[in-house]
This record gives C-alpha cells, structure tokens and sequence, in this order.
C-alpha cells in the first residue's frame, strides 16, 4: 500500500483572494459610507425648513397647539432677514395675526411681539396700539417683548407708557423698560435713565449707561468706567461664557461699554481704554478699544 503522504493544500491564487479582499476592504466601507451619508441627507431634508413667513403666519393662525408657537418662533427668526422685513404687506398680516393671538400661549405672543418689533420703521397700523395693550400681558416675558418691540418701533409717543414701567419689582422689566428708553429718540426719558443708573441691578445701570451715551449724556460715565473693570463685571456678571457658542458674557458687557464710549467721544477714559487695547484676554474686546481709540483720534 502506497504510504500516505500529508500533502499542503494547493496555494491560493491572488487573482481568486481579489474579490473577496475588496469586498471586505472596499465595498462594506462604501457601502457604510453611503448609507451614513443617506441618513444625513435624510435628516437635513426634515431639518431644513423652506416655507415662507406667510406659511409660518397661515400655521400661526390655523394649526394645533403644538405647532403654533415653534411656528411662531421660526417667524421671528425669518424676521431677522432684511429681505423678508421688505415685504410691506408682511407687517399688517403680523399685526392680525398678534391680535389674534392674545389668548393663546403666551409664547406665541412673546414670539409676534419679537417680529413686530423687527419691522423696519414705522410700524403698521394699529401695531403700536396693540403692543401697548401687551405692556399688560399676564406673561412677564411677552410684556418684556412688548416692552423691546415699542422700543425698536422708533415711536416717541411710546415713552410715556414705558416710563411707569420702570417701578415694576422685576428686574427684568425694568432692564428692558430702561433698553427702549435709551434707544428711543427725544429728552424726555432722560430723567428716567438717570435714575436708574442707581438702580440696584447691575444689568439695569449698565443699560441706562448705554442709553444715555447714546443720547450724548455724560452723566452714564462714571458707570460706563465700571464696565471697562474686567474684575468688577466678571464678580457682577452669573453667566458663564459657552464654548460651544462663541459667547462670553463679559466681554459683551464690556464692549457695549466701550462702544458707548466711542459714541460720547469720551476722552477721559482713554488711559483705561488704552489698558484694554493692550492687556485684556479678549480679543474682541482688545479689537473694540482699539475702534474706540481711532474715534478719540
């Protein structure tokens, strides 16, 4: 009997192997790849939203209560367009659909109130009467809208509802009440801006600062200085900065102070601009005090 010999298995070719090495190599990775890119596009399909403010406002008015108020915040959002605030017959359809809303849920109002006071000047009519009657609003954040949009509405008239405001316990009112002052024209809101620059809120002093630099008041000095003070504003200011967000609450109280100083021209300041320029950790606050300093010349 012949002897058995053990023999190797016979090589495998290369030109066999190929096929099953690309598939593991090539087409399972492309194949995963492709579906993860599906997916994405997939999900930026939902995401990506194309209607247009009239479907938003159409939704506001006729949808369910779930869907009223993301729609109303996806118009405000659309407000911030300056071709979508173009379209003049937008602000008479906003102006029905914020009076249609005033028992609704008060996000919806807060909302409305927010893209009317996005309206380019002068706003429709009825729109400033109808913000008035929100001052009132049982929800503190839609009068606070209210408070913001009457304050973009350029309306001078409006001063004297805002002024009484001012002794409302909230803080948040009253920093708000003191923002639209400061952005309104005319001098008869200055009492009230001097006032609260004592007020026991810091946010609150340092818009009454802002404001009555902006009406080239140089009582708001002594305060815009505090706001250059990096250590008093971050032992002041509860909100941490995000790093997700690119925002840094500190320096943002710091260079609203700067700017308002640039716009007083306010030269007795320059030693502690200066310092900023030079020193400060914040290169958008270092970029703000060097603008400050071109304009002190």
């Amino acid at each position: 009997m012949d002897k058995l010999v053990e023999r190797d298995p016979a090589p495998r070719s290369p030109l066999v192997a190929a096929p099953a090495l690309a598939v593991q190599f090539f087409l399972i990775p492309l194949a995963v790849i492709g579906v993860t890119i599906l997916v994405y596009l997939g999900f930026r399909s939902l995401l990506t939203d194309q209607r247009s403010p009239q479907d938003y406002l159409t939704e506001i008015q006729t949808g369910g209560t779930t869907r009223r108020w993301p729609a109303a915040y996806e118009l405000s959002r659309l407000m911030a367009d300056p071709a979508v605030r173009a379209d003049r017959t937008l602000g008479p359809a906003l102006v029905k659909a914020f009076e249609s809303a005033k028992d609704d849920d008060p996000r919806v109002r807060q909302y409305l109130a927010l893209a009317l006071g996005r309206l380019d000047p002068p706003l429709p009519d009825r729109a400033i009467a109808d913000l008035k009657v929100a001052l009132h609003d049982p929800d503190s954040e839609a009068r606070i809208m209210a408070i913001w949009a009457l304050g973009s509405s350029g309306d001078q008239s409006v001063v004297a509802e805002l002024e009484p405001l001012y002794t409302s316990p909230d803080a948040g009112i009253r920093k708000m009440v003191v923002y639209a002052l400061g952005a309104l024209p005319g001098e008869a809101q200055l009492d009230t801006l001097r006032t609260a620059l004592q007020d026991e809120a810091p946010d609150v002093r340092w818009n009454a600062a802002v404001g009555l630099a902006r009406h080239g008041n140089r009582d708001a000095v002594p305060v815009l200085q505090q706001m250059l003070d990096r250590r008093y504003v971050e032992e002041t200011v509860t909100r941490n900065a995000r790093p997700d967000a690119d925002q840094d609450p500190v320096a943002d109280v710091m260079i609203s102070g700067l700017r308002a100083i640039a716009a007083l021209k306010e030269t007795t300041l320059r030693a502690p601009v200066e310092e900023l320029s030079q020193q400060d950790r914040s290169m958008k606050v270092r970029q703000a005090a060097l603008e400050v300093l071109k304009v002190m010349g």
